[in-house]
């Protein structure tokens, strides 16, 4: 015989609402939902590493996918190769690190890099030196899951131009090996109601029966070009295949959030068509003051690599068909791979304001000043001075030795110089 139970209608709103103003209940339920998870998913009785490629200057999330129902916080190890006497814990013993990701520079150790949370782990701004294995387990030593992580440089990628007939490169086939691009999808176009911009950033892969079997990938017998899983022979062949950007022009119209009046729309029209910027007093605008001479790097707020960007100076804007770092080897002024804005030697023609748009969305405007360094006392202390001290007395040097040199030369072709 069953037992039916009817909920009272007052009854169950009130139950509901103690369930949604007790945030610790549903900070229980979360956890609950991600155990249930792991009852699901059975930890090999074999470690396995599972392939993950990515671009230099990205971020990744490593989530841990199987742990045993009793372990409650979990430890992350970072070894650079299989055997590798050097391992990194990466752990604050809690499962809770937080760390705010404007706040990392490149360069930054990647122990101060990385976060944990709910026993993913993820990792900011990554750098080719961070591939390599990646293991969630415990500070006993336990492990449960690993990944083998291959971060491809963004310095050496191979750019095409699809409005210039540029194409990738060519997929490279041998008799034990094949080497080619994997694609990411398009990204959006980097700006709306204009002509705008759009990327295709392309990983390196091999297909390959000899892969090490230890290694497990999405596809069978396919990993990328910097997994440990190919063997040695190999990776001197994949060496020199480089990442690849595909660019593209896109137009997209601007999705009006709000409803301007019609004298507004025609003004914004106008402006539009003899080429000046449009309406921007929503969007925050920031002052930099720059010396001349010095080199600066600006950021769009919020962008990752990954991210459809664009940039504009004033009315003009700055294409990546011709800002892209690598299209001219002496720019000044050039967008590097990871989206930023790079000004060299700044110039009183730098000035202006520079617009960044974000997922075809303006977001941040920068106005910079470029002014000259005012003049101020040095003392002997200052590295600047010495260095400069030093430059002198190095130059006064050389020019002594020279001119004790011709002299010389010239005494001594005096002294033997052989009577008419």
């Amino acid at each position: 015989m069953e037992t039916v139970l009817v909920a009272h209608p007052i009854a169950g709103l009130i139950v509901i609402a103690i369930l949604f103003s007790s945030t610790g209940i549903l900070n229980a339920f979360d956890i609950m939902e991600k155990e249930d998870v792991f009852k699901r998913t059975p930890c090999p009785a074999f470690l396995m590493f599972e392939n993950a490629a990515y671009l230099a200057e990205m971020s990744f999330e490593l989530p841990c996918n199987c742990k045993p129902e009793e372990v409650s916080s979990v430890v992350w190890y970072f070894q650079k190769g299989m055997g590798s006497q050097q391992t990194k814990v990466l752990t604050d013993f809690d499962g809770t690190m937080v760390v705010d990701s404007t706040h990392i520079k490149v360069g930054m150790d990647m122990l101060r890099r990385f976060s944990i949370r709910m026993f993913s782990l993820i990792v900011f701004r990554v750098q080719v030196e961070d591939s390599g294995h990646y293991i969630c387990g415990t500070k006993k030593g336990d492990f449960f899951y690993g990944y083998d992580v291959d971060v491809q440089a963004s310095k050496r990628i191979s750019v095409a131009f699809t409005d210039e007939n540029q194409h990738p490169n060519k997929d490279k086939e041998e008799k034990h090996y094949k080497i080619f691009t994997v694609f990411w999808d398009w990204t959006r176009c980097n700006r709306c109601d204009v002509r705008g911009e759009q990327r295709r950033i392309g990983l390196c892969y091999i297909k390959s029966s000899r892969l090490i079997r230890r290694y497990r990938t999405a596809t069978a017998e396919v990993a990328s070009c910097g997994s440990e899983s190919i063997p040695k022979q190999f990776k001197r062949v994949i060496k020199n295949r480089k990442p690849e950007i595909v660019i593209r022009s896109c137009s997209v119209p601007c999705i009006r959030k709000t409803t301007a009046s019609e004298g507004e729309e025609s003004i914004s029209d106008v402006i539009s068509q003899i080429g000046e910027m449009p309406w921007v007093s929503n969007i925050p605008i920031q002052f930099h003051k720059q010396r001349l001479g010095t080199d600066l790097i600006i950021s769009c707020p919020g962008a990752r690599p990954e991210h459809a960007v664009a940039w504009d100076k004033d009315s003009t804007r700055l294409y990546l068909t011709r800002f892209l770092t690598g299209v001219n080897k002496s720019m000044r002024v050039f967008i590097d791979y990871g989206n930023h804005l790079h000004i060299r030697f700044a110039q009183l023609s730098d000035r202006g304001i520079y617009f960044c748009w974000r997922e075809g969305e303006l977001v941040a405007g920068f106005r910079l000043t470029v002014m000259y360094e005012s003049r101020r006392q040095r003392s002997f202390d200052d590295p600047e001075a010495q260095y400069a001290i030093k430059t002198i007395f190095i130059f006064y040097i050389l020019l002594t030795f020279i001119f004790v040199t011709v002299h010389g030369i010239r005494f001594c072709m005096y002294a033997f110089k052989m009577p008419s």
